[in-house]
C-alpha cells in the first residue's frame, strides 16, 4: 500500500504526538513543536492537521478525562498509528538518504 507523503508540518505535528506518547492534545503538541522549531504556530493551525492526519490513518484520538482546571471539559487525546509510525519512517529515510548524497559530495 502506497503512503501519503508528509507535508513539512504534518511531519512536525505527527513527530510532536509520537514523543508525547499519546498523551498530546492540540496545545501540548503546539508548544512542543514550537520549542522544537523556535518558529510561533497556531493551535488552530494544529488542530487542521490533526484532523488531516487522523483522516489519513496516522492519528487516533480520544477523549481524556475531565479536568477541573478547564472548568470540566475534556481534552482531545492523539496517539500515532502503526501507519503514522510507518510514514514517520519513510519521511525519514527519504530525509537521510539525501542528507548522505550531500555529505558524500562534500568530502574530498
Amino acid at each position: 500500500m502506497a503512503f501519503d507523503r508528509l507535508g513539512k508540518f504534518e511531519e512536525l505535528v505527527l513527530l510532536a504526538a509520537a514523543a508525547l506518547v499519546g498523551e498530546g492534545y492540540g496545545v501540548t503538541i503546539r508548544d512542543y513543536v514550537e520549542d522544537g522549531t523556535g518558529q510561533r504556530v497556531s493551535v488552530g493551525a494544529v488542530y487542521a492537521t490533526l484532523d488531516r492526519l487522523e483522516r489519513k490513518g496516522y492519528v487516533t484520538s480520544r477523549l481524556g478525562e475531565a479536568s477541573a482546571t478547564r472548568g470540566g471539559k475534556r481534552k482531545r487525546l492523539h496517539q500515532v498509528t502503526a501507519r503514522g509510525t510507518k510514514a514517520l519512517t519513510e519521511a525519514r529515510t527519504v530525509r537521510e538518504h539525501f542528507w548522505n548524497v550531500i555529505e558524500a559530495a562534500a568530502s574530498p
